[in-house]
């Protein structure tokens, strides 16, 4: 997955629970304004949306951490296997972060 794509996801994801959060803050106040059947029915309804909105979060923290850890395996692989390359470029790295700290 690249960037673009991962913050294309968050940004949806984002909108979503935004979305739904709106959505059941305006259906308890509804909910306390109404009086008796309809309250509790504005109220269920309201909790259901929470708890579907809970179930995406959980869906969408399985996924990224799925996720981070297939970056992280792919990182200690590429190390593992080109180990003169990492530490090349963490070098050239630490040389830049330097030379700009130095110019300060």
């Amino acid at each position: 997955m690249n960037a673009k794509s991962a913050a294309a996801m968050a940004d949806a994801a984002q909108a979503e629970v935004n979305e739904a959060i709106s959505d059941a803050e305006s259906m308890l106040a509804q909910a306390a304004n109404a009086t008796g059947e309809k309250a509790a029915e504005l109220r269920d309804l309201a909790l259901k949306k929470l708890k579907a909105l809970r179930e995406r979060m959980d869906e969408a923290t399985e996924v990224a951490l799925r996720q981070s850890k297939a970056a992280a395996r792919a990182t200690d692989e590429y190390v593992h296997d080109h180990p003169w390359r990492s530490i090349v470029a963490a070098a050239s790295v630490g040389v830049v972060i330097g030379l700009l700290i130095s110019r300060r």
